[in-house]
Formats: C-alpha cells, structure tokens, sequence
C-alpha cells in the first residue's frame, strides 16, 4: 500500500505540556484523510509539525517512504506539502494571480514581471481543477469561498501533491462548502492527498475516506468512513456520547427587550456598512443573525455596543433609548457580550484568568467596594467559573495568552453568561470550541433564554444558527433582507438570501 505521509512516534512538548504524545499515522495517497480531535487534542499541533512551523521533540516524518526533516515552511513546500490555513494569507489589495505567484513570480528578462505569464498560469490551474476563479480580480472584491480557492490555488502552484485544509468550511455557506468538496474531490481523483481538519461531524463522513481521532495528543483510533458514524466518532473524541441537537422550544417568549430602529452607520472611507437596519429580540427567544462574513454583522455588533458611530436610527432596551451611551453604559443598563474577536476584544492577553474573568466587572461588587479590589472574591468568582464552563488551565494566575484559543474562547463565555445582564449578544460563541464545548455553550445560551433573557445570536454557521434560534434575520451588504421563522426555512433558503437572493423567489 503506498503510503504519502507516515508519522511515527511524534511528540512536541511545551515546557511541561506534552501536546503529541508518541503519534503514528499513516495517509494513504489520492484519498481525503480527516483529523478530528477536541480543543487540546493537538490537531494543530501536528499540523504545524508537517508543515514546518513547529519541529517536533522526537519522532520521524516521511514523504513518499523517505525520511525528511522539515524545519520550515520551505522545506514543506520543497516536499509537496501546502496548507490553506483557516485565516487567510492573501494581500487584498493585489489580483488573484499576484497572489497566486507571490514569491515565485515568472519574468520577462530581468526586471520585469511577465504580467501575462502570471494570468495564464493561474488561469491554466483554475480551469485544471474546476476553480472558477478570476485572475485579474482585486482579492478585496471577491467572496470569502473564492477567496479559499485562491488558497488553494497557491498551493496547487508550487506543485503540492498533500494538501492540509484547516477548518475550511468555517466561513462558507451551505453552497459554497459543496463547491469546496467537489474541489476536493476532483483534486482527489488528480491523486492529490488531502489532510481535512473540521469540527464538523457530518462534514468529516461526506467528505473522508479515513478519520483519525485524536484525544489529549494521543492516537485513539483510526477508522474508514464506512465503519463509522457521527456518534461514534464524538463518543471517540471526547470519551462519552454528545449530541449537537435543535434547542427546545422555548417556554415562554415575552415583550421585546432589545430593539433597533432603522441603524445606519458608514465605514471610515464613508461608505455605507449598514443600511436602514430594524429588529426586535424579545423575552425567551433567541434571534440568530446569518449572513456571509463581511456584510456587515461586525459593524452591526460594534454600534448595539456603543463602538460603531450611527448616521442614523435608535436603540432601545426595554423602551429606554440607549443609542448613544458609552460601551459601560450600555453594559450597565443590561447588554452583555461575547465579541467576536477575543483577543482584541474579549480579553487581555498578559492578565491573568481570574483577573479576565471579572474583566469589566472590576468597580461592581462583590469585587469592589469603590476603592479596592477584593482579591479573595476575584478568586473565589474563578474558581467558580474555570469549574462549571470547564475552562482547562493548570493555574489560575496562567496568563490568557497561553490558554488554547478554545479555553480562550470559553473564559469569555463564561464571564458573559454568568454575569447576564437582560440582553446577551452573542458573536461566534463557539468560535475555536471543539464539539463537547460547543454542546455546553448551546446549553447555557438556551438556559439563559429560558430565564427570559433576549438573546441575540451572531454566527457564521448556519448548523448554529439553525440549531439554537427562534427566528433568523439575514442580513446581506449591510441590510436585513429577511426575518423568518426558524421553522419556515431549510438551510439551503438561508444560503440562498445570504448570496443575495430573495427569500419570495426561493423555490418551495
């Protein structure tokens, strides 16, 4: 059996952490393996060892039977290994092409850029594989999916044969994950090798041949497709039986608490990134927000918290207008966030977790008197919060910026949920958590509801959204362009308005 890809007996330490623990895997070629594994399990780890971001503590890596060492992304490269990173790595400013060739670019003679050769060759790869990518456009003007394509378009330039997609599907929507996996499976049948790293249950069995589960850096199993399933593969990853399942009904659903009147705000080049915006969330609903990212949900978010200036409109908490005070204002009066963006806006990297875990609560009691802090019951409140949202972390006094991105995640969401006020604004809550993670923040965004809190849910995956809301409001290039009942819609509907289509023209 010929093999393109063996690990055997890898193990990474972090000082006294052990994030692979003696791994062995074996990839056959021309298939689609999968990685799976909870937050911790050191999925990423590995990864950045075979692509040369990490080298490993010990063990051995081969391509193609012969042993390599790969010390940097160079000599991954060298080797025919690409990856397409979750987070991007393209210049919005330059073309497709340009970004394609970057650092590899042909000439004409001596000095110049041979512009021409750069736009065939891209062209060439495009129409190779079914890209459908344009190589004269702009990257700052072409949609997330297109712009994972160019991701990969890069990689199939320098002659990769094992391509290692990290959570690909994160940002796309329902049609755009099934272009990305007829990509992937042309690529397959081109013989190249795919490493495929997803949180996504259903996505791993439609898209593998092979999964393996990881679990606290150690191989559990290795299994095929066919011999598996959604539950048995959580049951591997986590040691126990967990379902993602549609939130209940909710009990009771009461008057508005948080409205928004016709929000209007312009970017710093004044053009228009929300239009004429209205809702409502009411008492024991949770409205979930879905769109593509980048259409106007982050401006969104940022002006019903006081950081995004309005041109017009007004905000409403329980009938008393609060459009224009202050971020602690608005908290203050009942609004409480989880941002989307953690580190620049959730938490401070060099505190400490319980110092993070009373971030913006520090004048409030018990932890003030409105002179001093009261360490004890900082301490007391993490003790608290690091057990019942299972934040893993060996100390208390660990600094945020050493905790995983889902620990990271979880600090957040614990400190919003705990201390909610009447409204929660919930911006990609289980960005980062890994499936057991996500079960529990679902479960606390929908006991919250059941206490009559509004929820306001902000997600790019639609499984999410479909999963926890009430009602869903799509928005598209800064304007909801639909709000409907949870019920009323499939997630192919909500697909089709977040391209821009309209929800009276989608076929019953």
């Amino acid at each position: 059996m010929a093999y393109i890809l063996e690990l055997r007996d890898i193990c990474k330490h972090f000082g006294n952490v052990l994030a692979n623990d003696h791994v062995n895997l074996k990839v056959e070629k021309g298939t689609v393996h999968s990685i799976v594994g909870e937050n911790g399990a050191g999925k990423t780890t590995l990864m950045n060892i075979l692509y040369g971001l990490y080298i490993q503590s010990s063990g051995d890596i081969f391509i193609d039977g012969q042993k390599v060492n790969i010390n940097s992304p160079s000599d991954a490269i060298n080797l025919g290994i690409g990856m397409i990173h979750q987070h991007f790595k393209l210049i919005s400013a330059m073309t497709v092409a340009e970004n394609v060739m970057l650092g590899e670019e042909p000439i004409k003679g001596k000095l110049f850029l041979d512009l021409n050769r750069i736009n065939e060759q891209t062209q060439e790869l495009s129409d190779r594989y079914g890209l459908a990518v344009n190589p004269k456009s702009l990257v700052e003007d072409i949609s997330v999916g297109i712009r994972q394509r160019v991701e990969i378009l890069k990689a199939l330039y320098r002659n990769a044969n094992l391509l290692i997609l990290d959570e690909p599907t994160a940002l796309l929507t329902p049609q755009e994950s099934d272009d990305l996996f007829r990509i992937i499976e042309r690529l397959r049948k081109d013989g190249k090798t795919i490493l495929f790293i997803s949180h996504k249950l259903k996505e791993i069995m439609q898209i593998s041949d092979s999964i393996t589960v990881l679990r606290d850096g150690k191989v559990i199993d290795t299994v095929q497709k066919v011999d598996t399933d959604e539950v048995k593969l959580a049951r591997l990853m986590v040691g126990r039986d967990v379902f993602l399942k549609p939130a209940p009904k909710s009990k009771k659903i009461g008057e508005p608490i948080l409205k928004a009147q016709n929000l209007s705000a312009v970017n710093d080049f004044h053009h228009p990134v929300l239009k004429d915006i209205s809702f409502e969330v009411k008492s024991g609903e949770v409205l979930g927000i879905a769109g593509v990212d980048g259409n106007g949900q982050s401006e969104l978010v940022r002006a019903l918290i006081g950081l995004q200036p309005l041109t017009g409109g007004k905000i409403f908490l329980h009938d008393k207008e609060i459009t224009h005070l202050s971020v602690k204002q608005m908290r203050d009066s009942g609004i409480g966030v989880i941002p989307e963006d953690r580190l620049r806006e959730g938490l401070v990297e060099d505190f400490d977790i319980q110092e993070n875990l009373f971030l913006g609560l520090q004048r409030n009691k018990p932890f003030s008197d409105g002179t001093m802090i009261n360490w004890n019951s900082v301490h007391e409140n993490a003790e608290n919060l690091v057990e019942k949202f299972d934040i893993r972390t060996p100390s208390l006094d660990l600094k945020a910026r050493l905790l995983s991105g889902g620990n990271q995640q979880k600090v957040i969401v614990a400190r919003e949920i705990f201390h909610a006020p009447d409204t929660i604004i919930a911006a990609q809550p289980t960005r980062g958590l890994d499936i057991a993670a996500t079960d529990f923040v679902h479960e606390q965004l929908i006991l919250q509801r059941d206490a009559g809190k509004a929820v306001l849910l902000f997600s790019l995956s639609l499984d999410e959204v479909m999963l926890l809301s009430t009602r869903i409001a799509v928005i598209y290039k800064g304007a909801i362009v639909a709000i409907v009942n949870k019920d009323e819609v499939t997630a192919e509907d909500l697909g089709l308005m977040m391209l821009g289509g309209s929800y009276e023209h989608i076929p019953a």
